[in-house]
């Protein structure tokens, strides 16, 4: 029964539909691109990596379908003349022939075609690979092995390597599937006794199995040079056993491998499977004696029982290759004979810690978005971020700084108008200085609010505050803007004391035009939203700004580059610009050590997944090749060649010619901004750790080595603690904006070293060095400074943490000062305020360590006049046994009793101030004082009943603070023994009091 008309030609036209929709659908996808590599200056990259890619694609499919379809036409085209009667009989195979003969076209052209595909993609995936090869800069430096550049290594081995991979398949795949042919149509049988083949198919697989060994032979004597990679020694890198088993080895073994290939070409002219048998039986049994027995020996009775000795020469080539690779060869090691004795050290005249930061950026986030979100639908990054910016003055102070970026339209008005169209960016820059904070605890913005105030604004000459690109931004996250000009519809901020909204229009050159028709049904498609045709707010004035994460978009514009995973805001030249790090990383570099590229950076930051964490990679190569800047406003990508003397950043630079800019075009206000990058400094302090190290034997004894220290600030130590920036002034220099951080011992938790990198654009700009402490001299470490904080002032400081506040640690700063190791760290209480806010922490103690000398004071200045204040003074500050046994039955009473009242009435006073909306904060500043004074005389008149002290503490001097207790019998009618943190017993310092100490 034949189908109507109609009904058959219904499944065409079906098909014929999808195949254009699909069609459109994927042009769409690349059409959209190209337009958003125009609109930001990028389409050499577009076109660059899309036209590499389309030929090796063309290449990779038609070298394997030439190979494997040629060998498989070839068998069909030699079958035998009368089929598989040759042999006499029939066998299994008849019936799939039969089944397979009528479609053999059609499954040729399906299996070819298929083929084609997957290995045309597996091609055209390996264009960075290409492009290295043909565009490869030499590194003017020759392995320690072979004498060859080390360009060799990193741009054309691998490129050797993807095209013995390739033929290899393809060769495989050919002797499978001309055996099948050949099987199918009764070129050779499976039969007793043997294998029965005709003289074509001999011929054919026999030259396709020498085809195979002479493969074989080529990849032997390639493998040679990929023991620069080896891991099989103590280190990476040819190892005594390489050198003198595995590659001599090789070499024989290609030899051999060309003589078994010449047996498998001699079994063209002489029938039979001897020649064939004995090359096969020949090339296992010589892989498997020479090329594994042989260096297991050598390995096993050679060099285990005389590793040091042996491997010494091989282990000083990995410390030099790794030091060279990671950039740490100019690391300055020096023996920093610290002092652990504050009565020892003259500080007085030392003002190296003087105006240190104090803000925690990762706590003081949570401040910044309480304080100055001001709507619901702003927010700050966490962590925010640090920069230096000029206080009055001119001189360069360390910055928190954050942009108010925008998460999207409040609860219940989200819907498509409100997230395309009307909450399209967020607004204005907001920092503080980090060693100041108001007369409240909270800090001292000298940037904020809406529209932006302050005098780092003027200084700055900030013109547009306007964030159309930043870091909330993810993924394909879109808006359509710039719209009617007459009737701006983009929310910029709500007005100040009132209930409106003040809009504005984009105008800025980002973004791609969607005013025809065209482009509107192209974004449509690619996000599926219908409203973007059918909406009349979209003109032809609108664009639509997509990938707008800072990040994201310049690893769009340069997908060969590694980025950093903490982008940051920094004002340059009157705008908004967002700083990303670029690495040029390899893990081809012959000797040096290859690691994980996400556990070398590994650390409290990523752990939390604040910033973004790297790839689990192997990497043995990285350099801050690259400066980006995105500018917030417009998107505007630029790419700048921070390290010209790279060798691949020259190469991707040849392969991308105007794409990375000269250094000499950044402007002096964006160097003024530039700092050493953090996933780099990580990299380099994991393989310091090790490669401080230079000498062989001291390296293969392993006793020196260190470990970054576990994060003492959180619960777990096993999570490393971050490098921190800020000023610090090392031995012998000026304060300089630096990246820090601090080694342990393998095993114990004293402090072994020190190391800092100089983070300020300049001559001295990356250079790195090490304290390394002396082993006489017990420095305590991170985690032994921190448990002496908290068990020293646990009393004091948690009476500042009770109710529904709590007491929150800062990062913990390490500097040198006064010939020794100083630890400084800031004790935040974390208010719960009123008004539906959340809680938020307030600066509001200062920690400071000297050896075993500890102190704790409202203000840097007081903590540091604790530790380092003569034994005398002290002395003279502290009562008499007889005078206090004769004061304490009758004054203490009353002045207990007073002290109560009088921190009631104080703690009453905050709360009212904290309860009010908003927050009354000079109420509060002002109940802080008093409440400061009354826990002053509280501590006294503890100290008063207190029995007197049986001896001196182990420094030989009394405690700098005594431990807040509550009284033994408290008067009737009491107040709450400790005040919550909300009303807080001091202020912080403020911003006279932390600059008294001076500025960075």
């Amino acid at each position: 029964m034949r189908l109507p008309r109609r009904p058959r030609l219904f499944l065409p036209v079906v098909i014929a539909l999808v195949v254009i929709v699909a069609l459109f659908f994927f042009f769409s996808g690349i059409y959209t691109d190209y337009l958003w590599f125009d609109s930001t200056g990028f389409t050499s990259v577009f076109s660059g990596v899309l036209l590499t890619q389309i030929v090796l694609f063309l290449v990779g499919a038609a070298l394997m379908v030439g190979i494997a379809g040629g060998n498989m036409l070839l068998a069909f085209r030699t079958r035998p003349m009368f089929g598989p009667a040759m042999f006499g009989g029939s066998s299994g195979a008849d019936r799939y022939r039969m089944a397979l003969d009528p479609h053999r076209k059609l499954i040729f052209i399906v299996g070819m075609g298929l083929l084609a595909l997957f290995s045309g993609s597996s091609f055209a995936g390996q264009w960075q690979t290409w492009l290295q090869f043909v565009n490869g800069a030499p590194f003017g430096r020759q392995d320690p092995q072979f004498g060859y550049d080390i360009s060799f290594f990193m741009f054309d081995y691998p490129f050797i390597r993807m095209v013995l991979n390739f033929l290899f398949t393809a060769v495989i795949i050919s002797i499978a599937l001309a055996a099948i042919t050949h099987y199918l149509y009764g070129g050779f049988r499976l039969q007793s006794p043997g294998v029965h083949a005709s003289k074509a198919a001999r011929i054919h697989l026999s030259v396709l199995l020498g085809v195979f060994v002479l493969l074989k032979a080529i990849a032997y004597f390639m493998d040679r040079f990929g023991l620069v990679f080896s891991d099989r020694g103590f280190v990476h890198g040819a190892s005594y056993t390489d050198v003198n088993a595995v590659l001599p080895a090789k070499t024989i073994l290609a030899i051999i491998a060309l003589i078994c290939a010449a047996l498998f070409f001699a079994g063209v002219f002489r029938s039979g499977g001897m020649l064939p048998g004995v090359s096969f039986g020949l090339l296992v049994l010589s892989a498997i004696l020479i090329g594994g027995v042989y260096p297991a020996l050598v390995e096993q009775f050679q060099v285990k029982p005389n590793q040091q000795g042996k491997e010494a020469p091989y282990i000083q080539r990995n410390i030099q290759a790794t030091r060279e690779a990671y950039g740490v060869d100019n690391t300055k090691v020096e023996t920093y004979n610290a002092q652990a004795d504050p009565t020892k050290v003259q500080a007085n005249g030392d003002t190296s810690v003087s105006g240190v930061r104090l803000l925690d950026p990762s706590l003081v986030s949570s401040t910044y978005e309480q304080t100055q979100r001001i709507r619901g639908f702003y927010s700050f990054p966490d962590p925010l971020d640090v920069d230096r910016y000029p206080d009055g003055s001119g001189k360069l102070i360390d910055h928190i700084v954050g942009v108010r970026e925008l998460t999207g339209p409040p609860e219940g008005q989200n819907n498509w108008i409100n997230r395309a169209l009307v909450y399209t960016h967020g607004y204005g820059f907001v920092a503080a200085p980090g060693n100041q904070v108001d007369s409240s605890g909270l800090p001292a913005y000298d940037a904020k609010d809406m529209p932006v105030t302050g005098p780092l604004v003027e200084s700055t000459k900030l013109k547009e505050p306007r964030v159309y690109y930043g870091e909330s931004s993810i993924g394909d996250d879109y808006v359509i803007a710039g719209g009617n000009p007459q009737q701006p519809q983009e929310l910029d901020y709500p007005e100040t004391g009132g209930t409106g909204q003040k809009n504005t229009t984009y105008t800025g050159a980002g973004g791609v035009p969607v005013g025809s028709f065209f482009n509107r049904m192209l974004y449509a498609a690619k996000y599926g939203e219908a409203n973007i045709v059918l909406s009349g707010d979209i003109n032809d004035n609108s664009k639509i700004l997509y990938v707008r994460n800072p990040r994201d978009r310049v690893q769009k514009v340069a997908p060969f580059l590694t980025l950093d995973g903490n982008p940051y805001p920094a004002i340059v030249d009157g705008r908004i610009q967002w700083i990303v790090d670029g690495y040029t990383t390899s893990n081809d570099y012959p000797y040096s050590q290859s690691e994980s590229l996400g556990e070398m950076t590994r650390d409290t930051s990523t752990d939390r997944r604040v910033i973004a964490q790297q790839p689990v990679d192997h990497v043995n190569y990285m350099r801050n090749s690259v400066k980006a800047t995105v500018d917030a406003y417009d998107g505007t990508v630029r790419l700048y060649a921070w390290d010209d003397k790279d060798p691949v950043l020259k190469t991707w630079s040849n392969a991308f010619p105007g794409v990375i800019r000269p250094a000499t075009e950044m402007s002096a206000d964006l160097r003024q901004h530039v700092r050493y990058p953090e996933d780099l400094f990580k990299v380099q302090r994991y393989t310091l750790s090790r490669y401080h190290i230079t000498d062989p034997a001291a390296f293969y004894s392993g006793q020196d080595f260190w470990n970054v220290p576990g994060d003492p600030t959180q619960g777990d130590r096993n999570i490393k603690q971050p490098p921190y920036y800020l000023t610090t002034t090392m031995p012998g220099g000026t304060p300089t904006f630096s990246l820090t951080t601090t080694f342990v011992p393998r095993q114990g938790p004293n402090l072994a070293a020190f190391m800092a990198v100089n983070s300020q654009a300049g001559s001295n700009y990356g250079q790195i060095r090490i304290l390394r402490m002396p082993s006489s001299t017990p420095i305590p470490g991170p985690g032994q400074a921190q448990n002496a904080f908290q068990s020293r002032f646990a009393g004091e400081l948690n009476l500042l943490g009770v109710g529904a506040s709590s007491v929150r640690y800062g990062n913990l700063l390490t500097l040198p000062y006064a010939g020794g190791l100083v630890y400084i760290e800031p004790v935040y209480i974390q208010v719960a305020a009123g008004g539906g806010q959340e809680p938020y922490p307030i600066l509001q103690r200062v920690l400071v360590s000297f050896g075993s000398k500890i102190g704790v004071g409202r203000t840097l200045d007081e903590a540091l006049q604790q530790v380092f204040g003569t034994e005398q003074e002290q002395q003279q500050q502290q009562p008499t046994e007889e005078q206090e046994t004769e004061a304490r039955p009758d004054q203490a009473a009353t002045a207990l009793n007073t002290a109560i009242a009088n921190a009631k009435k104080a703690y009453d006073d905050a709360q009212k101030a904290l309860q009010a909306s908003p927050p009354d904060w000079d109420a509060y500043g002002d109940a802080q004082r008093r409440l400061d004074e009354a826990l002053r005389a509280l501590e006294g008149a503890n100290a008063q009943q207190a029995p007197p002290s049986p001896s001196p503490s182990p420094t030989g001097t009394p405690p700098a603070t005594p431990p807040a207790t509550p009284p033994a019998t408290p008067p009737a009618s009491p107040p709450p023994a400790t005040p919550p943190a909300s009303a807080n017993p001091s202020p912080a310092p403020t911003g006279s009091q932390a600059g008294a100490t001076g500025t960075s």
